[in-house]
């Protein structure tokens, strides 16, 4: 059994999924606002699925996408973590950075410290030499996380290859941190 790694910051928990998270991550993905840069809303089901593959995927490797807690009251706020895309990409093999917060807890600065979490993780205990990042082009407020998160934007654009040609949302753009980079600014320097 791979050893779960849970994080914490100031202000969240970067834990394990819990059944209990099912309902509220599910009224985040139904939400509009949430997923205007995703192809579509998420049905029950499919919101259920994606979050126990995310549960599976933290049992088996020990990180990924973590669901993300308050720490004042462990109330459920969204995922945020580690991913490795199974979808080719102009990156691939990479290991990607997320996040998917409920809308109520936008603009208070929890993704960035979550991210900055899931950063660190990924540089000082688990060794990475590089995370990307990636999104569709109108998604400018996660552009500008990458962004302030110390990502560099690379100049070209690409095709998501998981989206229809001609679709509103299939032009990406791609943000990469490398390990060097992370600890020139004060990272772990071991």
């Amino acid at each position: 059994m791979q050893e779960i790694m849970e994080l914490d910051t100031p202000r969240l928990l970067l834990r394990q999924w819990r059944d209990s998270d099912l309902a509220p991550f599910a009224a985040l993905n139904a939400d509009p606002r949430v997923m205007e840069f995703f192809p579509s809303t998420l049905s029950r089901e499919a919101s259920d699925a994606m979050a126990l593959r995310c549960r599976s995927l933290i049992a088996g490797r020990g990180w990924g996408l973590w669901a993300v807690a308050l720490r004042e009251n462990n109330a459920f706020i969204g995922m945020t973590g580690l991913h490795i895309p199974a979808v080719q990409l102009p990156c691939s093999p990479c290991v990607e950075i997320g996040w998917r917060l409920a809308h109520d807890y936008w603009g208070q600065g929890y993704a960035q410290e979550a991210a900055q979490a899931a950063l660190q993780a990924g540089y000082e205990r688990l060794q990475l030499p590089e995370i990307v990042s990636f999104t569709a082009l109108p998604n400018v407020r996660s552009s500008a996380l990458m962004a302030r998160l110390g990502m560099r934007r690379e100049q070209a654009t690409f095709e998501h290859p998981a989206l229809p040609p001609g679709h509103r949302l299939r032009a990406h753009c791609l943000y990469r941190l490398t390990r060097a980079e992370w600890c020139a600014r004060g990272g772990d320097t071991t």
